[in-house]
């Protein structure tokens, strides 16, 4: 599992280690690790290779001029340009000048730029807040233009660290290298698509760090861990059967597309409740069928309610009904445009609410963009203000509930932006549910397997072929 810490949690316990270190032990271990991270993308040619250190104040600037200098000792041609030489890292630009390094005014920089192997962003770093200024703004213009790679210090100048908000111009990076702790903004969009991939140096922060992060990141281990596993002795209801109320006459596919998902989330049962029952039985014959209304339609352990249900009172009565339930509920789709916050708040069963921006934005009484401006405070507002586990569709899919880190789903691709494929979704973390995973690691497993599966489908896929996928994703993880 990756971890992320906000600035205050990683700046307090740099401040602890440093207490018990030789002073200047930490800034070395990070030029150390920059530095190595710069050379592997010089390599073959490093010797004679130009880089253009841009080296703003403070330590960020003198973790990017320290590099410089242990660059320039392996025969780099380095080059610092200073966008506040009054106020450059007094050490890591005396390093630099032993080393051989040189120095350059923000003027002429453009030219420095366009002949660059790299460029070494060494700005503002994780106390940066808003937008580049004019000057750095003009210099992050010239690499982009040049198509020179960019090598961020901690993190791309211009976006924030911890909320992975982007306010204005920013650095887009090709690689940043972070220093101890990964940052909140290196795994949430808009920000995470600005520091392209990604290099966590070890700087001996661990024991310092607290137990539990603001953010994390399942890995494939974490979800194998967490995937069900039948027993010996099992039956159908061991393995969770799950109620899917979803498909109208007019989107009997949604219907199709969550008990699907459901069947493919290694549901033991899934039971159908709506208009669109032919069409499941001649996709799905294993599926348990029923006119309704849900309270008629057998023993499930949880209920997913919304997808395709269309407009009209009918599906609003059927949504309350299944919130009436005493087991957990995932509402997606057209359910969320028919919830009772009340209703919600009040259940003794947890509920899970799984919106894509535009969702979220209304039932946040919100405009679309600042949801999709600021996808992390969105989604712990959902949580908080429904209390309910709260699942935010997205380039980077986030779950957060009331109690421990934000999860952030890094396994997403541009290709399940297709029709039906968050009906998938829904389905299959119903079935997760079902079978007892609680609900945050439900909707962060259900999350993480949507994706691979996203990636797994032959190309372009649809959202039938990303169900197809999961049972190839379930037995490459088990």
């Amino acid at each position: 599992m990756r971890t992320a810490y906000r600035v205050e949690t990683v700046r307090a316990a740099e401040r602890a280690l440093m207490a018990r270190l030789p002073e200047g032990t930490l800034m070395t271990r990070a030029a150390a690790g920059l530095a190595a991270a710069c050379a592997g993308l010089l390599r073959p040619r490093t010797r004679g290779a130009r880089v253009v250190v841009l080296a703003g104040s403070g330590d960020n600037g003198g973790d990017a001029l320290y590099a410089g200098a242990r660059l320039a000792r392996r025969g780099v041609a380095v080059t610092a340009v200073l966008l506040s030489p009054e106020r450059a890292h007094p050490g890591g630009l005396a390093a630099l000048r032993a080393a051989g390094g040189r120095v350059a005014p923000p003027e002429g920089a453009r030219e420095l730029i366009a002949r660059a192997a790299l460029v070494v962003d060494g700005i503002t770093g994780i106390g940066g807040r808003g937008g580049l200024r004019p000057a750095a703004q003009e210099l992050a213009a010239a690499a982009a233009e040049r198509a020179v790679p960019v090598v961020a210090v901690d993190l791309p100048s211009g976006v924030d660290a911890d909320t992975g908000e982007v306010h204005g111009a920013a650095v887009r990076a090709a690689l940043t290298v972070t220093f101890g702790a990964l940052k909140p903004g290196l795994l949430i969009d808009p920000a995470r698509e600005y520091a392209g991939k990604v290099r966590l140096v070890d700087i001996g922060l661990g024991p310092e760090l607290p137990p539990e992060p603001d953010v994390a990141a399942f890995d494939d281990a974490d979800v194998a861990a967490l995937l069900p596993r039948p027993a010996t002795e099992t039956d159908k209801y061991r393995r969770g059967v799950v109620g899917v109320v979803a498909g109208s006459e007019r989107y009997p596919g949604a219907a199709v597309l969550a008990v699907g998902g459901a069947l493919r989330g290694g549901a033991g049962a899934v039971r159908y409740v709506g208009p669109a029952a032919d069409a499941v039985i001649s996709r799905y014959p294993e599926t348990l069928v029923s006119a309704g209304p849900p309270h008629r339609a057998g023993r499930v352990q949880a209920w997913v309610v919304g997808p395709g249900l269309g407009t009209g009172p009918g599906p609003e009565r059927t949504v309350a009904e299944v919130l009436d339930s005493d087991v957990p509920v995932l509402v997606d789709a057209d359910g969320l445009a028919r919830l009772d916050i009340e209703q919600v708040r009040a259940r003794s069963a947890p509920t899970v609410l799984t919106p894509h921006a535009g969702e979220a934005a209304r039932l946040l009484g919100r405009d679309r963009a600042s949801v999709e401006a600021g996808r992390l405070a969105a989604v712990r507002e959902l949580a908080e203000r429904y209390g309910a586990t709260a699942l935010l569709k997205g380039s980077t899919t986030l779950v957060a509930d009331a109690t421990g880190p934000v999860v952030a789903n890094t396994t997403g691709t541009p290709w399940l932006a297709t029709a039906g494929s968050g009906d998938v979704l829904s389905g299959l973390i119903g079935a997760l549910v079902a079978a007892g995973l609680r609900p945050r690691e439900a909707a962060a497993t259900g999350a993480h397997l949507h994706g691979r599966a996203g990636q797994e489908a032959p190309p372009p896929p649809m959202a039938s072929t990303i169900a197809e996928a999961l049972p190839r994703v379930w037995s490459g993880l088990l």
